[in-house]
């Protein structure tokens, strides 16, 4: 039964705090469960209109207390929203709600899809929720604001989105939820004052599981050994890189985590699961011995089959970063930590208090443990200093003098020190206050000049009444000032004779999109720079491509494999041209990725930003991930491998799947050509291919459909056929001989024997057919129009396709090719193209 069936027939008639309460405890009731004290307070309260800032521990039924909140929200007729700081937890959480309300009552909107938009629940990232209550304020039709890990109202580049709402929206009931909130005082006094209901906060609730914890100065994998040895897995390990995270999790299969009839129940459930090369292999051999590992660079699937198999009990040792510090549901009986310290993007710098309680907070099972471990390691330096200390007394007993020479090790450059003094200063501490993160850019004016009503006096407030201290304050109004100047200046914002019937004397001269600076905010320049190409050029649907691309964010990790794969292929090629190595270093600092289109798109953007000056606000970012894939004729695990991005996949996926998108969305009907519908194609199936999941959730949502089926399999749905999708699939055929003709034009015989030695066609043979061609031909054009589709005959038949590669040689003979065939039936249990040459040679 959903919660909706124990609402009034005519909400809110006949809706009375007492009714609402009774209700909702009637419901946990039959679900077999009881509320905790804290909970049954917060509920209490909530019924009553109160604001609640639920600031209690990790496991104490936050979430049980959100539903509450949108019950009661039901209960009155009204809206209610719930917001989260990652999409994977805004989707996660719509699907309960579904189950919960009923999916008619339950839509999800973010950037670039929405479902169900008007229903009474709405699940969203707190970005979408700022941008209602910048547009509409007092006027928006939110009834309830739920807002979930609520302490990043200090995050430095996000904090904004979680301040505005608490600024904009007196009309709502507000529940903030972290475990680590630190002093509230502060939300208490101001939603009382701004929204007239009474704020209440619950945080005295006692740890339904208590946490013990520890300092070890043994070795990690020792220290490990004793958790097992104590039933004290599942240990989540937590590192704060990546590489450290995989490493850990390999050191770790030499000794025994799991027991045979564990393994054997493992092996069963991922029987069917489809592990791709790389970092799939890895990660295959790693789950049979019961370890996981688990970071934000994983492909969805790969970090969802490790959530599975945590869920089912049977990995012992999860090894990853601090990405399970957020909500993710993974239940873990113990944390340890192999650092107090992290890089923070900018600099190492010591763990402040929130992030150990945040991370420390995962540890103990609700209706599993009893209490939770969190142990601490101590540097390695200072493990290994005290094992030798420790062997020098067992010899020496207290003599002092032969102690003293004990050789110590140093910590490593930059280190930033902790010990156990440290350790229990950080048990011992609270949470630090909450930091107001406010920012004002264009999209934030803009927004509040699309309100109805005084927008002047609306911005003055915002920019005055914020959380910032007062000479911040006047730092973000000299900000705003010269924005308005400069939307003044364009004519993007006019000033009025005469004031309206508001009083508002400013006017938009344009008309903003519903998410507007929410999805994709450089779409319409890359629509307008679409112009700027040339319709008939070879590289059009590249170039195309390349004006998407640059309106994409930067995939970092990519990005920083290319530059470095360059400047290696740079300085290679200055060493084989004899070029000192001074000269080397400084010709080295011009080498970076390739950005296709630089300066037409930067001149171009320059200009459209006269008109739009808001675009100050995003960074145009010339480059090349999708278009170099395609150009190399690459499959994502030849990428993968390529530019050695095994502990990058899951951002590979996320940045094609990125770009897949916005070319459905951005490019119109007019500017597709064959090719490029082709390549577009190409993409949408390579993704779903790889990983389909980004891909299926968005198109399910995009499309208007109904939750998914939150079916709890270990195999994730398997795409559909490869070959069934003919068009994508003759893109990748096209690309697997296109590739062979690259190499073939570079001479390079090994790396197309390595291709196709194991059917017969090796390194000598390819040697051979290069000598031949080269005998007859000067050069072999391995340009764009050297790919077209009239080069390229394919002969389908049942079971394989029969493919023929002409080579464009320069005095257009045509009279040089590549024979091959397709295996229809691998290619689909591949997920891409199997092709084997059987003969390279004049063409009959």
């Amino acid at each position: 039964m959903t919660l909706t069936a124990l609402l009034p027939s005519d909400p809110p008639r006949g809706t009375t705090p007492d009714s609402t309460y009774a209700a909702f405890a009637s419901w946990v009731s039959d679900r077999g469960i009881g509320l905790y004290p804290a909970q049954d307070e917060a509920v209490m309260e909530l019924v009553q209109g109160h604001n609640v800032v639920l600031a209690t521990p990790t496991g104490s039924g936050k979430s049980l207390v959100a539903v509450a909140a949108h019950f009661h929200s039901l209960a009155r007729g009204e809206v209610s929203f719930y917001t989260a700081p990652i999409k994977a937890l805004v989707s996660e959480k719509f699907f309960a709600l579904c189950e919960i309300f009923g999916p008619e009552n339950v839509g999800m909107v973010t950037g670039d899809s929405s479902v169900n938009a008007d229903a009474p629940v709405i699940c969203c990232t707190a970005e979408i929720l700022a941008n209602i209550a910048l547009r509409e304020g007092a006027d928006a039709d939110v009834g309830t604001v739920v807002m979930d890990e609520f302490h990043f109202y200090s995050d430095p580049q996000r904090g904004w989105a979680w301040q505005v709402p608490l600024l904009e929206l007196p009309q709502a009931q507000f529940l903030l939820m972290s475990a680590t909130l630190g002093d509230v005082t502060r939300f208490e006094d101001e939603l009382t004052l701004r929204t007239g209901r009474p704020t209440v906060t619950v945080a005295h609730a006692e740890r339904p599981i208590p946490l013990h914890y520890y300092y070890s100065e043994d070795p990690v994998q020792e220290s490990l050994q004793e958790l097992l040895s104590t039933r004290q897995s599942p240990v989540y390990v937590v590192h704060f890189s990546q590489l450290e995270a995989i490493e850990r999790a390999q050191n770790l299969t030499s000794i025994n985590v799991c027991t045979r009839e564990e393994k054997d129940r493992i092996a069963e459930l991922i029987a069917g699961f489809r592990f791709s090369a790389g970092f799939g292999k890895t990660l295959n051999r790693l789950v049979r011995h019961g370890i996981g590992v688990h970071h934000a660079g994983m492909l969805p699937k790969y970090r969802r089959l490790v959530e599975q198999l945590a869920q089912a009990g049977l990995l012992k040792v999860i090894c990853g970063t601090d990405t399970l510090g957020v909500g993710i549901n993974v239940p873990i009986r113990t944390v340890m930590l192999t650092a107090l310290s992290k890089y923070d993007g900018t600099r190492t710098r010591p763990l402040n208090a929130r992030e150990f309680h945040q991370i420390a907070g995962r540890a103990g099972r609700a209706g599993f443990d009893t209490a939770g471990t969190v142990v601490v390691q101590a540097p390695e330096f200072a493990i290994e200093n005290k094992k030798a200390m420790d062997k020098a007394v067992a010899k020496f007993g207290d003599d002092q003098r032969k102690l003293r020479q004990v050789v110590k090790k140093k910590p490593p450059q930059g280190f930033v020190s902790w010990s156990e003094k440290t350790f229990d200063k950080m048990v011992a501490s609270t949470p630090e206050p909450l930091q107001s993160s406010f920012q004002v850019t264009h999209s934030m004016l803009l927004n509040l000049l699309e309100r109805p009503g005084d927008s002047f006096a609306a911005a003055r407030r915002l920019l005055t009444e914020n959380h910032e201290p007062p000479a911040r304050q006047r730092a973000l109004l000299r900000r705003a000032l010269g924005i308005l100047r400069e939307l003044l200046a364009t004519g993007v914002v006019e000033r009025t004779r005469e004031p309206d019937e508001h009083g508002n004397r400013l006017r938009l001269t344009v008309h903003l999109q519903q998410n507007f600076a929410l999805n994709q905010p450089l779409s319409p320049f890359a629509m307008a720079s679409l112009e700027l190409l040339d319709r008939d050029s070879p590289s059009y649907a590249l170039d195309v491509v390349s004006v998407i691309e640059a309106t994409l964010e930067k995939p970092r990790q990519v990005l920083a494999a290319q530059e470095k794969k360059a400047r290696g292929e740079a300085v290679a090629a200055m060493k084989a041209d004899g070029v000192e190595y001074e000269a080397r270093m400084a010709a080295l600092d011009e080498v970076s990725y390739a950005k296709p289109l630089e300066e037409l798109l930067e001149a171009a953007f320059e200009t459209y930003r006269q008109g739009a000056p808001w675009l100050g606000d995003f960074e145009l970012a010339p480059k090349s991930v999708v278009r170099d894939m395609y150009e190399r004729a690459m499959s994502f695990g030849e990428y993968i491998q390529f530019y050695s991005l095994a502990r990058s996949e899951g951002i590979l996926l996320r940045y094609l799947t990125d770009a897949y998108k916005a070319l459905r969305q951005t490019v119109p009907q007019d500017a597709l050509r064959e090719d490029l519908e082709d390549l577009v194609a190409w993409l949408g199936e390579l993704v779903r291919q790889t990983d389909s999941s980004l891909l299926d959730e968005w198109e399910e949502l995009a499309s208007g459909a109904g939750p998914r089926d939150a079916s709890e399999e270990i195999v994730p749905p398997v795409p559909e056929r490869l070959t069934s999708n003919e068009r994508a699939f003759r893109v990748m055929v096209r690309n697997e001989m296109f590739r062979r003709v690259q190499l073939f034009a570079d001479e390079q015989d090994r790396a197309l024997g390595e291709l196709d030695g194991q059917h017969g066609f090796d390194a000598d043979a390819w040697a051979d057919a290069m000598d031949a061609y080269f005998d007859e031909h000067e050069d072999i054009d391995d340009g764009p129009a050297a790919r077209g589709p009239q080069l390229l005959v394919i002969t389908p038949e049942p079971t394989r396709w029969k493919v023929r590669q002409i080579f464009k040689d320069p005095a257009g003979h045509l009279d040089w090719g590549i024979d091959a065939v397709v295996d229809l039936a691998a290619s689909d249990e591949a997920g891409a193209a199997v092709v084997t040459v059987v003969g390279v040679g004049r063409l009959d």
